[in-house]
């Protein structure tokens, strides 16, 4: 496969290096496990950035196939596969960058410094439903309160120790 960049040609030879040998017990058997899990993950960091791919879709579409090929064969919506390839290289890197800082700037799924129990972590500790959290909350049998993130993302917080501080 000479087509392939020299940085996924390493990466392919590191795991090829890998498969075939009988595995050690113990310590060492998790120690050679965890290295091929890196060296998989090499492997496909690198496939994913190969420019042979970018190269063959391009070779494609000059021969004639449409956009719904080039997704079929790359296991890919249609519109992810244009999102992916379509235009010339600058936009492309353009819509990377774009991603990327997306990304950079996207606030985590889960804040972790909030006051209080979250609803789950709240039934969990007393050992009842989400739901009655809530009705011992509409009755007044715990304290809680919903707080707002700068981003405007909101969360009940229960504080079954205690009132709820004030913001």
């Amino acid at each position: 496969m000479r087509f392939l960049d020299g940085e996924t040609r390493a990466a392919l030879d590191a795991l090829a290096a890998l498969d075939g040998g009988t595995a050690p017990s113990g310590r060492a058997d998790a120690a050679a496990a965890l290295e091929r899990v890196r060296a998989v993950r090499r492997l496909l960091r690198a496939l994913e950035a190969e420019p042979a791919v970018l190269a063959a879709v391009r070779e494609a579409r000059d021969g004639g196939a449409d956009w719904a090929e080039v997704a079929e064969a790359a296991g890919l919506s249609e519109g992810a596969a244009k999102q992916r390839w379509a235009g010339d290289d600058a936009a492309i890197a353009e819509r990377r960058e774009a991603s990327r800082k997306r990304k950079r700037e996207r606030p985590s799924s889960r804040p972790s410094e909030l006051p209080g129990l979250s609803v789950a972590e709240a039934a969990a500790k007393l050992g009842v439903t989400a739901q009655a959290i809530y009705l011992r909350v509409s009755r007044g049998q715990l304290a809680s309160r919903t707080v707002e993130l700068p981003d405007g993302r909101k969360y009940k917080r229960v504080f079954p120790d205690g009132d709820a501080p004030e913001d």
